[in-house]
Formats: C-alpha cells, structure tokens, sequence
C-alpha cells in the first residue's frame, strides 16, 4: 500500500489527492491531506471574494475528494524546521512519498519609498480580511477613508475594488465576517481608483469580472479615453485576441461618460507608474509617474508626474512562493525546483519528494490550471512507485504529531466548524457566517470532534 503524505489543502493539494485515490495502475493508495489551517479548501475558502457564489461553489468539488475513503483531512499541522512542526524529512519517514502543494504565499512588493506608510496594505491582508482569515489583521482598513488607491490590473484588483464600492448590504447574504461587514458599512469611500502602468489591452483581469463593476448599484466605473487612447489598440481592438478585446470593449463603453451622481465611482486608470506614497505618518496620496509605449510591448517613463490623493492603497501586483524550511528554493523565481513535479535537490530528483501547484509553477493559470499540474506531478509519482515502495514508512502520521504536541483537526472537526459558522450566521439573522479567528475554529472542531 503506497502511503503519500500532501501539504496543502487548496485546489492543488486536493487534486493531486483526487488523481492519486482514483487512479488504476497502483492499488490500494492511501492519501493524508495535510494542511496548517483547521479548514480545507485553501484560496476557494480565503482567496475567492465573498460575492462570487459560484466559484465559491467548487468546495462542492473539493468536499466530495476529501470525503474520499482513501483520503484523510488532518487540518492545523505544521510543517517545517521550527519546533513541534514536522519536518521534511521526518515526513519521509512516515510516508512513501510526500507532495507539497503550499501555492505563493507572499505578496510581491511595490520597492517605493512610503510603501509601508500606514494605511498601505497588501491586497492579500485586504482579502484575507473580508474572508476571515484567522491569520489576518484585525479591521481598520476603510476607516477614516475616503479615497482608495488599488495598484494594479488583475482580477485579486477587481475583487478589493467592488468590495470596497460595493454597498454593505449586498454582503449581508454572503458569508464575509461580521467585524468586516460592520467596517464596510461604516466605510466613507467614495472613488476607487484602479490603476495600472500599461494599457487597456495589457490589464490581466477577465471581462466577467471587470463587466461587474459596471452593474454594481449606487457605483459608476470611468474610464479617461484620452489616456487609453495612448494604447494603439485602443481605436480599433478588432486585431486583439478575443478575451482582450472584449476587456477593451467594455471600457470603451466607460470612457467618456459625464460623472453622474452616485454614491461611490470606480475610475480605471492606465499608463501611471507608482514611484512613491506621500503621507506625514500616513498615507496621504500615491505618485504616479505617465508612463507610454516603448514600441516593444513596454512602457517607458515620461518624466511627468501625477498625484491622487488617497488614505487607503492596495498593492495588488502579483504573489511570489515562500520558501518551505527543508526544501530547496529558486529564490529568482520563487518555486521549488523539479522536473515533471520531482523536487531536486543539487540538481537531482529527491526520491519521494513532489511539488505541484503555484509553488511548482509560479502563480500563474486559474483554479482550473491546477488540475492538469496536479496530474503532471501525480504521473511522475506513480511512475516511482516501485522505488517508493521499497522503502516502509516508520510509525503512524498522527501519533507523531500528537507526540510533536500537535492536535490535528480531522474531518469531523471541520463538519464542526461548519455548523459553528452556520450557527453563528442564525444568530446573527444572516446565512452562514465565517468565523475569523484561531480560538474560535479550533474551539468549533473540537465540539465537532
């Protein structure tokens, strides 16, 4: 029986866990679902906004793997080099084979001088906070606010962008926390500004999700056609691919049109570089240097500059992988390095040890991309499985994690936190409501348990 041990929980863990139960070619592989937090599902339960039910909804998919009979959840584990974690190599011990599906933890940073003014997060501490993330900041983001800068083009921009114009009460539904629910209603935000150093045809986010921050009620979206226009794509799109021409469609619409009297207004910006917030002990106003096409598929700097006031900013300009204590690291590019899925190390596979997902590719694809990656590294696997099984793992998982003083939460205990949350949102008159904090899911599973 080949026993493969998978740190993460999120798409990637879970698909890789989902090809190694239902594949034929080896029989009788057992899959232990690891994962630091005490609930599974990684960024489809803290990374997707709370207003997109239907992504959301794939939890629906990844419930029905881990309720798998091959397959256990042993949520709030630590691995690593600190102690009372497990490390790597100790997880070589207990298994045949072990795939670390961690994704890109860490934010990449803006390198200007009043990035870490106060009042300047990262999108990520913005998102983890509206998903109750028990590891997030207390609120405070959108107090006092009244003008919000948002870096970047992406869809992680879009999303912080219509939650903070979107009204509190078209989030009541939604299962985002209370705390952060009552901080948005009191929030005094009334422009959004999104803003990005290339073009309309560069932005990477999808026609979805930028068509949404048109239709939001109360909330206007801008577009300055004099500055698109500096993209040569901009008069005339048809020449585009599909995906982007459709993006450029839907912000020639925008552009042009007379500010009207609304609540809150999300202005799209194009061609601003930032080189600096300004702010005396906060953030006060974000420098933008104009930008243009270099004639190569870049921009260049102009030496003309521009200010948008603003007490809150999002940097939201990509994630970057964060090394595993006991793994080798491409600090460059910020991944473990494989091939097909095996770790090397100096420059040869380590028997028994696999990487698939962001800390395999990079942050790159959809949720979707993880499941080919998943396969990739699954087929490398299995193609070793004879080797693998050469070697007997030593002792059992949970034993040495209760012996590493760990108290793993298992499936039961995550049934638990569910009702506790589903609980919480009828005491409060909403549907289910996340609980945002360490004490309070751990308490929950243990009532499951």
């Amino acid at each position: 029986m080949l026993r493969v041990a998978v740190v993460g929980s999120g798409p990637s863990g879970v698909f890789t866990a989902q090809a190694l139960v239902q594949q034929q070619s080896v029989p009788g592989v057992t899959v232990d679902v690891l994962d630091r937090l005490p609930c599974p599902y990684g960024l489809v339960r803290y990374g997707v906004a709370p207003d997109h039910e239907k992504i959301k909804s794939l939890q629906n998919t990844l419930r029905t793997a881990l309720e798998h009979p091959g397959v256990t959840f042993l949520g709030n584990v630590r691995v690593g080099e600190e102690p009372g974690a497990l490390a790597p190599r100790r997880l070589l011990e207990l298994y045949h084979a072990v795939v670390y599906c961690v994704g890109a933890a860490a934010d990449r940073r803006l390198g200007i001088p009043g990035e870490d003014l106060p009042g300047s997060f990262s999108a990520t501490e913005f998102v983890s906070w509206y998903s109750a993330h028990p590891d997030a900041a207390p609120g405070g983001f959108v107090l006092g606010a009244r003008s919000a800068v948002v870096i970047g083009v992406g869809n992680v921009a879009v999303d912080v962008a219509r939650l903070l114009a979107r009204g509190a009460d078209e989030l009541r539904p939604t299962d985002v926390p209370d705390a952060a629910l009552a901080a948005l209603a009191e929030s005094r935000v009334a422009d959004v500004h999104v803003v990005g150093r290339r073009g309309p045809a560069q932005a990477k986010f999808t026609t979805k999700e930028l068509r949404e921050l048109g239709g939001l009620t109360g909330v206007q979206a801008l577009v300055r056609g004099e500055e698109a226009a500096l993209d040569p794509a901009w008069a005339d799109p048809s020449a585009l691919p599909s995906a982007v021409r459709r993006n450029v469609e839907v912000l020639r619409g925008w552009a042009g049109q007379p500010k009207q009297e609304h609540e809150r207004r999300i202005r799209l910006r194009f061609f601003l570089r930032p080189v600096a917030l300004l702010g005396d002990g906060a953030v006060e106003a974000v420098r933008f240097e104009r930008t243009e096409p270099d004639g190569h598929g870049g921009v260049a700097g102009t030496g003309r500059f521009e200010e948008i006031g603003a007490q809150l900013v999002l940097r939201s300009v990509g994630y970057r992988g964060v090394p595993v204590p006991g793994l080798p690291f491409d600090a460059q590019n910020g991944t473990v390095p494989h091939v097909q899925g095996r770790v090397l190390r100096d420059g040869a596979p380590a028997p028994g040890e696999y990487v698939a997902g962001w800390i395999k590719r990079g942050p790159t694809g959809v949720i979707g991309t993880n499941r080919p990656c998943a396969k990739e590294t699954v087929a490398s696997l299995l193609a070793d499985a004879e080797a693998l099984l050469a070697r007997r793992p030593s002792g059992d998982a949970q034993a040495a994690l209760r012996a590493a003083g760990q108290e793993p939460v298992e499936w039961p205990g995550w049934l638990g936190i569910e009702a506790a949350e589903a609980a919480l949102g009828q005491r409060l008159g909403r549907g289910t409501v996340k609980i945002p904090d360490w004490a309070g899911l751990l308490a929950a599973a243990r009532n499951g348990r």
